[in-house]
């Protein structure tokens, strides 16, 4: 990985998250009305936090999950309704403490371990399954892979994320951020070509005894991500 590259782009989406997003992540993740653009990224959101839990197993008792990026824990929460002792971890100490708020309560015998932190520390152990939603998508394509491949290395079964497919709207939606000034918006969002992703996924030197299986792409409105699958035969 070029390590450097990964700590200044970390480092720049903790800033964001942790202080100047806060509010409208926060918003945007609870059942409070918001606008018709955020109203779309939610359900694009909740789409895809729905297809990754499908590529999951059903019944997760005894299985450790961490949910790398996990945000407010949405997706942290069900795993663990599934019985899953799951690891939740984001950058954002801010959005930690609110994911620890939301728990609900559950009978399942799963549990959460919110943590604020870097999902590449070695600390947390090993995992049965990996989950990273939209939590690649502000890294170059290079670097990203790298991620998953240290991410792999200490999992069991299936590393799940998504990536910004590469289109026309979000080359322009990129271009076009460029234009205000940095402190007033977010961490760039990164595109990729499926194919390209694919060709650094299969070349990497620690993903060759992993095999790319599903793949879905989500659309709603201001919202577009797609998910992959890595399986350990």
């Amino acid at each position: 990985m070029r390590h450097a590259d990964y700590l200044q782009r970390r480092g720049q989406i903790e800033a964001y998250f942790d202080r100047t997003a806060v509010d409208a992540w926060a918003r945007l993740t609870s059942d409070a009305p918001v606008g018709r653009v955020r109203a779309s990224v939610r359900a694009g959101r909740d789409r895809m936090r729905g297809t990754l839990l499908s590529w999951l197993p059903t019944d997760l008792r005894g299985r450790r999950v961490l949910d790398a990026g996990c945000g407010t824990g949405a997706l942290a929460v069900e795993a663990a309704r599934r019985g899953a002792e799951v690891v939740a971890i984001d950058l954002s100490p801010t959005l930690v403490d609110l994911a620890r708020q939301r728990q609900p309560s559950f009978d399942s015998g799963g549990r959460i371990d919110f943590r604020a932190g870097d999902m590449l520390d070695p600390a947390l152990g090993h995992f049965d399954h990996v989950v990273g939603m939209d939590s690649l998508i502000h890294y170059e394509p290079a670097d990203a892979v790298a991620v998953l491949a240290d991410l792999a290395e200490r999992t069991r079964h299936s590393v799940l994320f998504t990536f910004a497919p590469s289109n026309p709207a979000l080359q322009i939606m990129k271009a076009l951020g460029k234009l205000f000034p940095r402190g007033n918006r977010s961490p760039s969002i990164v595109p990729v070509a499926e194919q390209r992703l694919q060709q650094l996924i299969g070349t990497h030197p620690r993903l060759l005894a992993w095999d790319l299986q599903r793949s879905e792409r989500v659309y709603s409105g201001f919202y577009t991500s797609q998910a992959l699958e890595l399986v350990r035969p």
